[in-house]
């Protein structure tokens, strides 16, 4: 142990403690969101058993963790979240009360970066792929679609409990392994969810342009005529109305899609 090891009750955490704070936290993280701190509360709630094990329970060490937990605004994708957990408890049941300072400074650090990644990937990449992908086939009336949406959800949900072992168990090293690939894999998914948003405007939003005006007494159709200029341009032209109006000054999405409606009633 080190020389630190006093502040402790030299507790190692197990396969049960990690199990315990993955279920936690799928199931409470977000309880205890605030607009003062935002998730601190749901961290610490998530923790808190293995903070126990690892300091004694109502000790002057576990009060300290317990404030130094709450203490700093934390907020991060709900995702991604329990990466800067599993390396949290690996440097507080080596160093105790001694390495929450360097806690305080992992979780501030990472928090952003993790963020934008799982956000990114998590929250927007992966629903809208399978999102439309069940939809499409709802649709169609094939029912395997609400599957394919199921299974990617146990998928992630697993892949936020695998990444709690890991992170554990490589404790700081694997912050030195992501602090060169956090920016590479932010613009990857950045890059992707565009290709994705182009592809679904393409595929979601039917707009059909019914003028056909007599030129000299030649029916002019004009949705073929912007076909032959560029496939899907007036649906591509829509949405990128609606972007710049969430531009202006006081707009909202929700404004925004009243907006669309009233004029997809008239012009309907």
């Amino acid at each position: 142990m080190s020389s630190n090891a006093g502040q402790t009750t030299g507790y190692k955490l197990t396969k049960a403690d990690l199990r315990q704070i993955n279920i936690r936290n799928l199931v409470g993280f977000q309880a205890g969101w605030n607009y003062e701190r935002m998730q601190h509360s749901g961290y610490l709630w998530i923790i808190l058993p293995q903070l126990r094990k690892i300091y004694g329970d109502n000790t002057e060490a576990l009060k300290t963790a317990c404030r130094t937990q709450c203490s700093p605004f934390f907020n991060t994708s709900n995702f991604l979240n329990t990466i800067i957990t599993g390396i949290d408890l690996a440097i507080e049941e080596t160093e105790g009360v001694d390495g929450l300072e360097t806690v305080a400074s992992l979780k501030t650090g990472l928090m952003g970066p993790l963020a934008s990644i799982g956000d990114s990937i998590f929250g927007s990449l992966l629903p809208t792929i399978f999102g439309a992908l069940a939809a499409n086939m709802a649709q169609a009336g094939n029912p395997l679609g609400i599957f394919i949406w199921i299974a990617s959800c146990i998928v992630v949900d697993w892949f936020r409990c695998k990444q709690t072992y890991i992170a554990y168990d490589q404790g700081m090293k694997l912050v030195t392994t992501m602090s060169d690939k956090l920016n590479a894999i932010t613009d990857a998914a950045t890059v992707m969810g565009v290709f994705m948003v182009g592809a679904l405007i393409s595929t979601n939003v039917g707009i059909v342009l019914t003028i056909n005006p007599n030129i000299g007494g030649v029916p002019l159709n004009v949705q073929d005529i912007l076909n032959n200029i560029c496939p899907k341009l007036v649906p591509a032209c829509l949405v990128g109305f609606v972007y710049w109006l969430l531009g202006r000054k006081g707009m909202t999405s929700t404004k925004a899609i009243f907006i669309v409606l009233v004029l997809g009633v008239v012009l309907g």
